[in-house]
């Protein structure tokens, strides 16, 4: 049923300059996106317009100019760097004499061979049946007639009509699969969240460096190579930071221009580790000469999952491969630290990331000094205990606990909240 890709398939690529803003694509990313779908690339057909022509999407001159293009070179499928209508996929199939696939069909198939978990297969088949049910009369109009036959004739269920129907039911069941699946994750949140434990989501354009840099920092051993989307399933391990304790580090898929809608909506239970973080690392590949369009990209996307306003630490990663940069920590007019250039890869600057984040998750830190009386010592001593947030304690001549404490700003809002004003009658000014 799905556009799948075998090793080897040969495809002549089609990338179209549009004066429009909007409709850019960049080819040296749609070249890495083939190679990353383990298809060889016969030639490239460019070409120029102000906009989509409806029919092929390209003029009608182009189009020739493509079929001639497939018939010379023998291809196998000809993939477009653009977002094609079901119409305009038709009308060049049948052109062309081949498959045609888009953007879209490309990174769904992508996603589809990176999946490993049970979550992630279930995740790209829902965008997949999305995808293709807008598709289904392509290659099944001889099935568009009624099923018949000797004492079947009649009124009935057309073959589209049934493959329609079972597509709907397909998707209900993966749905209410992932449904599970999110509440386990929320679960794992939820145990987090009681036991303060913050969360550090890496995020960025694909192809920047997360899974390196993840690496790097948490030795997790996760599969990292120098191609778009190699990570799909997210991935979380626990760190140490200074002054801040137990934090834990999520590892999520990259972002691309123009990510289908149907993934981010399929990866929903995954993205959620981005939107319920307490700060992002914002991966940079600062040797890219579009960096600046891929942050805006991934802002984007941050939008549309609804956490762009989650505090965010840019990290300007491979700086190896830039001259003269060293690492080192950039802070904004508040000298609260905004970007860390590192080198992931040879692990330049990783010291420098770990202080810049225990900065910004410890700028969420309360520090107090209390008197606490003999009658309220127990049960206030124990909680702290519990909390693990006692730097030093000592009693003085009358009994009364003279007790230093450090903890996160939540923690001591929920336990004055808990106690009432006497805790506030307990700091020392």
């Amino acid at each position: 049923m799905f556009d799948r890709y075998e090793a080897g398939e040969r495809a002549v690529l089609v990338h179209i300059n549009f004066t429009q803003e909007g409709e850019w694509e960049d080819l040296n990313e749609f070249e890495m996106l083939v190679s990353s779908a383990g298809v060889s690339s016969l030639q490239v057909v460019t070409g120029s317009r102000q906009s989509p022509h409806p029919k092929y999407y390209v003029g009608e001159g182009k189009a020739q100019e493509i079929a001639q293009t497939v018939q010379w070179s023998d291809a196998d499928v000809v993939i477009f760097n653009h977002a094609l209508s079901p119409a305009q996929e038709r009308n060049l199939e049948k052109l062309c004499q081949c498959r045609v696939l888009d953007r879209t069909g490309l990174i769904l198939d992508i996603f589809a061979q990176r999946a490993r978990t049970h979550e992630g297969k279930l995740q790209v088949e829902l965008a997949q049946l999305r995808h293709i049910s807008t598709r289904l009369i392509r290659g099944w109009t001889h099935l568009e007639r009624q099923k018949g036959g000797i004492g079947l004739r009649g009124p009935g269920e057309t073959q589209l009509e049934t493959d329609r129907r079972l597509l709907r039911e397909r998707i209900k069941a993966i749905l209410r699969r992932l449904e599970k699946v999110a509440k386990q994750r929320e679960q794992g949140r939820r145990a987090r969240s009681r036991a303060e434990i913050p969360t550090i989501s890496l995020v960025g354009y694909t192809n920047a460096g997360k899974s390196t840099l993840f690496n790097r920092i948490t030795a997790a051993g996760v599969y990292a190579a120098d191609q778009l989307f190699a990570t799909l399933d997210p991935t979380l391990r626990k760190i140490e930071l200074a002054d801040v304790g137990a934090a834990i580090l999520a590892d999520t898929v990259g972002f691309i221009r123009h990510l289908p809608h149907d993934l981010v909506a399929a990866f929903k239970a995954t993205l959620q580790e981005t939107q319920e973080a307490d700060i992002l690392l914002h991966v940079v590949d600062a040797s890219d000469e579009r960096f600046r369009e891929n942050i805006q990209a991934v802002h984007e996307v941050l939008e549309e999952i609804d956490a762009h306003e989650v505090p965010a630490l840019v990290v300007m990663n491979k700086i190896d491969n830039l001259e003269g940069q060293e690492p080192r920590i950039e802070r904004d007019e508040e000298g609260v630290p905004r970007a860390v250039w590192v080198s992931a890869m040879e692990g330049k600057g990783i010291d420098l990331l770990f202080a810049a984040l225990t900065e910004r998750l410890a700028s969420q830190m309360v520090q107090y000094q209390l008197c606490i009386p003999p009658q309220n010592q127990g049960r206030l001593r124990s909680t702290f205990f519990q909390m693990k947030c006692i730097q030093q304690e000592e009693f003085d001549q009358d009994g009364n606990l003279l007790i230093n404490i450090r903890m996160q700003q939540v923690d001591w809002s929920r336990l004055e909240k808990r106690e009432g004003a006497v805790l506030r009658d307990f700091i020392v000014t």
